[in-house]
């Protein structure tokens, strides 16, 4: 099983994030996030098979989504528009993710990633 990694290394949740997946003999794919934001087609894919609605995939608690009053905008935007401005900027989107071919997980919870093992 392929695992792709999305991460920003100064945050701290994806730090413990790497290490699980090192202490857990996981291999795994590491991409930076902010330099190699995910792309509309990514995301496309990825939303679904991760079985949670779009504004789970926003970083809530980051600089650029409360700069952008995002919390006010989003409610309005359809899911082309909210997919199109994710593909944006990699820290609008929350981190880490894992991606494998039959699931993603968004954000870090080590009861969820479980399944990787």
């Amino acid at each position: 099983m392929a695992t792709l990694f999305l991460q920003y290394p100064a945050c701290s949740t994806c730090q413990k994030a790497k290490k699980w997946l090192t202490e857990n003999s996981i291999e795994f794919t590491n991409r930076l996030i902010v330099e190699e934001n995910p792309t509309v087609e990514e995301l496309k894919a990825w939303i679904p098979r991760s079985g949670l609605p779009i504004k789970k995939f926003f970083n809530t608690s980051g600089l650029v989504y409360k700069e952008l009053k995002l919390s006010e905008k989003l409610p309005a935007m359809s899911e082309e528009e909210q997919i199109a401005l994710l593909a944006t900027n990699g820290k609008l989107v929350k981190r880490p993710l894992v991606v494998t071919d039959s699931f993603v997980l968004v954000g870090f919870k080590p009861d969820e990633w479980e399944k990787l093992k």
